[in-house]
């Protein structure tokens, strides 16, 4: 069966309009690989831009810890578009009603100086010295009420990888050792839980050596000034009552967003 990526998209956008939980659909319309759903994404986002008359700030890259891949039982990083109207500051404010179910996850993001479309893999070195900035930051996912013991994977990489928009905190250019460096997620002030920037694939910029090379197969790559978030460190935590969440990340600062009902 053809993959139909643009009734899928469109399906999409109806589906989050309507606020319809997520379901598998991946088969319903002949997505059969990850070329196919990275396509039926293409067109998603696409058709997302123009209705929002948004752009793109950069991307977002999943499942890139040991915890994350267990938690939806998938052993491979994703990649999904970052909207450049869904970035917001330290400091901001969100309604969990806005979502379908809100996802906070806890990341190291950075932000590009030059672009990096390379042939294979990057090294780490390579990476570096193609990164302007690094911080500490928030993803908001909207997994829309997804029954994670029945993840189709296809379907998520469709769905934008569930990004939702990003929090960033303030970009420093002179970081430390990233591996090894800890971060504390806190809720009104009480910790709860914490991770390690080695937790995602053994370092930050392994993750964007993957979307790098991921998006130069695609005919594409990251851009001067594009911004990537490199995976959370632990577990997606679900707001279930207005709360404040920060993330403490040493040598990095702190990242904060508040959420209401």
């Amino acid at each position: 069966m053809t993959p139909d990526a643009n009734k899928a998209a469109e399906m999409l956008m109806t589906a989050h309009a309507n606020g319809a939980p997520f379901a598998p659909f991946a088969s319903t319309f002949g997505i059969a690989s990850v070329s196919d759903a990275y396509a039926v994404q293409r067109d998603y986002v696409g058709l997302q831009m123009r209705a929002r008359g948004t752009g793109a700030a950069g991307y977002k890259i999943g499942l890139t810890s040991k915890r994350m891949q267990e938690m939806c039982g998938i052993d491979s990083p994703i990649a999904g578009v970052v909207l450049s109207d869904r970035v917001h500051a330290s400091g901001a404010s969100v309604s969990a009603s806005a979502y379908g179910r809100m996802g906070l996850e806890f990341e190291i993001a950075v932000r590009l100086k030059r672009d990096l479309a390379p042939d294979g893999v990057p090294s780490l070195p390579e990476v570096a010295d193609a990164v302007d900035a690094v911080c500490a930051a928030i993803e908001i996912v909207d997994d829309r009420r997804a029954d994670y013991r029945a993840l189709d994977v296809l379907s998520l990489i469709a769905d934008n990888s569930w990004n939702a928009g990003i929090v960033l905190g303030e970009f420093v250019p002179a970081w430390p050792e990233l591996a090894t460096i800890g971060g504390l997620i806190s809720v009104d002030g009480i910790p709860l839980d914490r991770g390690s920037g080695g937790d995602v694939l053994g370092h930050p910029f392994y993750p964007v050596a993957w979307l790098a090379s991921h998006l130069a197969k695609e005919g594409s790559g990251l851009r001067a000034g594009d911004i990537v978030m490199t995976g959370s460190l632990v577990t997606t935590k679900f707001p279930d009552r207005p709360a404040s969440y920060r993330f403490d990340v040493k040598g990095l600062g702190a990242v904060g967003l508040t959420v209401s009902a």
